[in-house]
């Protein structure tokens, strides 16, 4: 090989090698990128939350080390910049919904996430005034992410179908985490469920019979026939706009999977 070919292939080497290098980056994942750093509660949940979406806190008590792990690296990992809304929406969604359930198995067995108190240096708070969360070296309680996070910055109504408070009449919660590639798809699907269950709301064309959550957040939701126009776009039964609403009583009652119909599925899974 003459001087001349061997710099000639060298330059061609030395291009492919370098345009190879962007491409091989796509291919790695990013142990901080929010698919990622979610995997390990999507085991959770798969493993330990029934189909109709209530959660077996039994199994979740002999895996409390890998539930620990993951809000660990929550502490570590806040939302980065560079991240998408959807992005951050779906990460406080999954650290709420973790950290109730870590709560839960603080205390457990206990009746209703009402019955705890957790103790501060000022006393005992409520599970939700606590400060049980921290986030990049940052603590909060259950209602400052909801109150002072989802609900301001996001301004997404359908948060209020994510957001599993360990009670029954709470939506079902999701058996996978929340993920911002895709988290219209999971709201959007979560709304037609959490609507559908007959338990949760009772919908025909001129009664509607509605969880109280649509009574306490009506600021978000609407009134009226405002309200109906934004439950129409999730119920298989269509709400006239001049229909009777109420609200059912609440059920603070823990989200066993006691109450749900199909545990042995859960079992062979």
């Amino acid at each position: 090989m003459n001087k001349s070919s061997f710099y000639t292939w060298f330059v061609v080497f030395l291009t492919w090698f370098a345009c190879t290098l962007p491409v091989a980056s796509l291919h790695a994942e990013d142990p901080k990128s929010p698919q990622v750093l979610h995997a390990p509660w999507t085991d959770l949940l798969r493993r330990h939350v029934t189909p109709e979406g209530f959660v077996d806190y039994e199994g979740f008590l002999e895996e409390e080390d890998q539930l620990d792990a993951y809000l660990q690296t929550i502490r570590k990992t806040p939302p980065a910049a560079t991240w998408s809304a959807a992005d951050k929406e779906a990460y406080w969604i999954n650290v709420y919904n973790a950290a109730t359930i870590y709560t839960v198995l603080q205390y457990f067995p206990v009746a209703s996430m009402n019955e705890i108190r957790v103790k501060e240096l000022k006393g005992y708070k409520s599970a939700w005034e606590a400060g049980t969360v921290n986030v990049g070296g940052k603590v909060y309680s259950l209602n400052a992410i909801e109150k002072e996070i989802l609900r301001p910055e996001f301004k997404d109504p359908r948060v209020h179908f994510a957001l599993v408070s360990a009670a029954t009449s709470c939506p079902p919660l999701l058996n996978e985490a929340y993920d911002g590639a895709r988290l219209n798809q999971q709201l959007d699907a979560q709304g037609r469920l959490f609507l559908s269950r007959t338990t949760l709301n009772q919908i025909a064309p001129t009664t509607a019979r509605l969880s109280s959550l649509f009574d306490w957040y009506a600021a978000e939701f609407g009134e009226g026939e405002k309200l109906v126009a934004f439950l129409n776009r999730y119920s298989a039964v269509k709400i006239e706009p001049t229909a009777t609403v109420e609200f059912l009583p609440f059920d603070w009652s823990l989200n066993n999977r006691a109450h749900g119909t199909d545990t042995q599925a859960l079992r062979q899974r």
